[in-house]
């Protein structure tokens, strides 16, 4: 497998042809050669007209994208190449309408559909847990408006967040993190995200508030952190509150706000990418959902989001 690409300059090198594309998806799908799941044989035909195998025993097909994010997609593989490498290189995401643009789709249905095709493949569902020392804390998203401010604020979504702290030789900083969106800060909501997302017998770093105050009985080493104000504890647990403050530059610089009803998946975006920031390789093969099969929900699906029996974001307690 050749070295994965730098930069868009060797991104369209590598992937200069939808050619190209059915050929790594090849290599990295079946490295040790294609074997028909339906049967022992290696032998096929190769269908380019429909990027297809057909065993030459057993007479099954199996489609190049099957299982994937890409499955009964018309649009070409390369452009879907194209918004997976944007999505885990560049430092503030892709949103839409420049995915769209840079790409040259027709329609922003489109590429509104493949980028939430592609977030949808963010989380996996067997992710470890945090531990050693986690900071945790809530914040709110959304615009300023008029009503209770504070841990009761009204018209905001709540975003409940953990972020590993590790030691370094000039002080600490942040490891993996994790976020969830919330519909209350009570001890019944967090509580059960922690123990999703922390291992047990890690230390918890937070604030005061209530909520938190029976994580000892759930064996975690419980630190307060005490501070004269919010600036003050903030400054304390100083790792997730980057982590907030990144996330929420990010929704409004690159995406200028995004619906509550699709808020999860943005959430899993940035965490996906913050995690994998180090590997850029295997977060492009995880969110075309190569690594494993993978249903992406429909057009369909994703505009009933929020609505009774409509598409649920991926929402475990912790995301990868």
């Amino acid at each position: 497998m050749p070295q994965f690409p730098r930069n868009l300059f060797e991104f369209g090198q590598m992937f200069s042809s939808e050619e190209a594309c059915v050929e790594y998806l090849i290599q990295t799908r079946w490295p040790d050669g294609f074997h028909c799941p339906g049967c022992p044989s290696s032998k096929f035909h190769w269908f380019k007209d429909r990027n297809a195998f057909k065993c030459y025993e057993c007479g099954e097909w199996v489609y190049l994208t099957q299982g994937t994010v890409m499955e009964k997609s018309r649009t070409p593989i390369c452009k879907w190449f194209l918004g997976a490498y944007l999505m885990t290189t560049l430092t503030p995401g892709i949103s839409a309408v420049q995915f769209q643009r840079q790409v040259g789709l027709t329609r922003y249905e489109t590429a509104f559909q493949i980028l939430h095709k592609l977030r949808s493949a963010m989380v996996r569902p067997e992710r470890g847990q945090l531990s050693g020392a986690v900071e945790v804390d809530e914040s709110f998203v959304g615009g300023a408006r008029e009503g209770t401010r504070g841990r009761g604020a009204e018209g905001k979504a709540i975003v409940v967040g953990a972020v590993e702290v590790i030691p370094t030789s000039r002080g600490t900083r942040a490891g993996r993190v994790r976020l969830q969106e919330i519909g209350d800060a009570s001890q019944e909501t967090l509580v059960p995200f922690i123990m999703d997302c922390v291992e047990p017998g890690t230390i918890v770093r937070t604030d005061g508030w209530l909520g938190y105050t029976n994580l000892p009985q759930m064996g975690y080493r419980h630190e307060i952190v005490e501070g004269e104000d919010s600036t003050e504890v903030a400054e304390q647990l100083v790792h997730i509150h980057r982590v907030f403050s990144n996330l929420k530059s990010w929704l409004i610089g690159t995406h200028h706000g995004v619906s509550e009803k699709h808020l999860q998946a943005y959430l899993n975006e940035l965490v996906f990418r913050f995690n994998r920031r180090a590997n850029p390789m295997a977060a492009f093969n995880a969110i075309l959902g190569l690594a494993s099969h993978f249903e992406a929900p429909t057009y369909e699906e994703l505009y009933a989001a929020g609505e009774a029996g409509g598409w649920v974001h991926p929402n475990p307690g912790g995301n990868q």
